[in-house]
């Protein structure tokens, strides 16, 4: 399997693409996530990130068949 991956609003155009996979093997938590499929992008500040739709910090482990998402941080008005 792998860790499916989808990434919203502004982050699509920092990291090029709007979804993707990544292999379990090469990856430990949220943030190396983020650097593998970034090209070297340091991750924003505040960035939002939910692994199987709960909202979890960067270094929260993931593992096969988890589901990644990162999105902007969010502003009201």
């Amino acid at each position: 399997m792998a860790i499916s991956v989808k990434f919203f609003a502004n982050l699509r155009d920092v990291v090029g693409v709007t979804e993707d996979v990544v292999n379990p093997k090469e990856v430990t938590n949220a943030l190396d996530v983020w650097r593998k499929l970034s090209k070297g992008t340091a991750i924003p500040a505040n960035i939002i990130v939910a692994v199987n739709m709960e909202n979890v910090e960067v270094d929260h482990p993931v593992k096969d068949g988890d589901k990644v998402a990162f999105f902007p941080p969010v502003t009201g008005g």
